[in-house]
């Protein structure tokens, strides 16, 4: 009988000695694809909107989409921690070991897919494309059986 199920994305293990240590503390995909939530109110893609102080998702949307298949979701998290918090380039190392020590939330939980209607394409390094919800491209990604399928989380409960 199994205990409990421990998930780590890309990965779900059953058992605690499946469980490879290095894999801990990552929100990285691989060859996966998460579609826009179920309750997503856009038909279509939007761009997450300009504010005074640029937000997490809007730093996202920039990053990946002005650079797809460069960032993992690691990389691109940290990255714009440290930016947020000012981190010196001769201490990311330490910080971003010391960050990922703990549990970090993956981006199925960013209103990119939840709310803006951007699917996330994760190729076999990890590296990730923005496709919106009304493209070509997206509707080959949902249909393509050579990739795990996720949504993005719910914004609601129900």
């Amino acid at each position: 009988m199994i205990d409990a199920v421990l998930s780590v994305p890309g990965t779900t293990f059953t058992d605690k000695s499946q469980l490879d240590l290095d894999v801990m503390g990552t929100t990285n995909y691989f060859n996966t694809f998460i579609e826009v939530a179920e309750d997503c109110p856009v038909d279509k893609a939007e761009v997450p909107p300009e504010r005074s102080r640029k937000t997490k998702v809007r730093m996202q949307y920039e990053l990946i989409s002005e650079n797809p298949y460069e960032y993992t979701s690691d990389d691109l998290i940290f990255h714009i921690y440290a930016k947020r918090h000012n981190i010196s380039d001769s201490q990311r190392e330490v910080e971003r070991e010391a960050y990922f020590s703990k549990g970090r939330a993956c981006l199925r939980s960013s209103s990119i897919g939840k709310r803006y209607g951007w699917g996330i394409h994760y190729d076999e390094d990890g590296k990730m494309a923005l496709y919106g919800v009304e493209s070509e491209k997206y509707d080959e990604l949902a249909k393509d059986k050579n990739l795990d399928h996720l949504k993005a989380m719910r914004s609601s409960r129900s």
